[in-house]
């Protein structure tokens, strides 16, 4: 069983599709990674992968192995997390996907009492707007935003997120301020890239739901490139609350159209499904859970 070692480091080759990423998620060389592969094919005397300059697929046999090798490295990883749970001390690398302005924002400022909650932990934040692959980037969990796609993760509800219409008090006296929905598309519209509806918003009032279509000169994918935008005057735009109201309580921002609400978001943290939860996420979800938890999160309150 000297070869049993291997097996993670074979399974983490063909999750992440490569060695490159492999060495990553496992915080290893590459050269290890490709030493490590091709000692246990020399164990086996079989060819597990096709290697060439662009990618690597499985062969026959490798296909075979792949398969009983994932459960024994899950098995592996549940024997750890047990062990770690009975040890009661949250410890190891915890590396964690989370949306880019949330983090810096909100996140970021808290990181330093988590840590000093948990000392044994050695935490990687990565801030990124755009869906990662969970499982093939090497993350123990990610907070994300939205609906979820992969049904093989768990997903825990940490707080709703509201979105908000809003233009600077400059914007709106050099323009005017709309008193219609239909107003709107008389209007400079900024908009967040990776928005679904990039063009059409959506007002909700009484049940019933209105679109809107819209136009602008300006679009970025950063809420706080777009709240800089709309401050200096360029145009109205949505924002989600957690950006926009702290700007509209210090008076730069005005609310539009306060009869109405905008689609939101639900905040999730995300996981990979496993039989024993690691100490070192759960408490990690925890926290996220008490600072920013709850029916009306505090930067709502206004």
């Amino acid at each position: 069983m000297e070869s049993f070692g291997a097996y993670p480091v074979f399974v983490t080759v063909i999750e992440t599709g490569g060695f490159s990423p492999a060495a990553n998620k496992l915080g290893i060389s590459k050269s290890a990674v490709s030493k490590r592969i091709s000692q246990l094919e020399e164990h086996l005397g079989v060819k597990l992968l096709h290697r060439t300059t662009r990618k690597l697929s499985l062969t026959e046999a490798g296909e075979h192995f792949y398969q009983h090798a994932r459960i024994a490295s899950q098995a592996a990883q549940d024997a750890e997390d047990a062990v770690a749970q009975l040890q009661g001390v949250p410890q190891g690398r915890l590396r964690i996907s989370i949306p880019m302005s949330f983090g810096r924002l909100y996140v970021a400022p808290v990181i330093p009492e988590f840590l000093r909650r948990y000392p044994k932990i050695n935490l990687e934040l990565v801030m990124d707007d755009e869906f990662t692959d969970l499982i093939g980037s090497g993350f123990d969990m990610a907070l994300r935003l939205g609906d979820l796609k992969d049904s093989t993760l768990i997903a825990k509800k940490i707080t709703h997120l509201k979105n908000v219409l809003c233009a600077s008090p400059s914007y709106l006296e050099e323009f005017g301020t709309p008193k219609r929905l239909e107003e709107v598309k008389q209007h400079n519209c900024l908009a967040f890239s990776y928005s679904q509806d990039v063009r059409e918003w959506y007002f909700i009032k009484d049940n019933t739901t209105r679109a809107i279509e819209v136009s602008g000169n300006y679009q970025v994918n950063n809420s706080e490139a777009l709240r800089e935008a709309m401050i200096q005057g360029v145009g109205i735009g949505r924002l989600p609350t957690f950006v926009a109201n702290p700007e509209i309580k210090a008076g730069r921002l005005v609310k539009l159209f306060p009869d109405y609400e905008m689609p939101g978001k639900t905040m999730y943290a995300v996981y990979p499904e496993r039989q024993f939860l690691p100490a070192k996420v759960r408490v990690f979800i925890d926290f996220m859970s008490e600072k920013f938890g709850g029916d009306i999160p505090y930067w709502d309150e206004i």
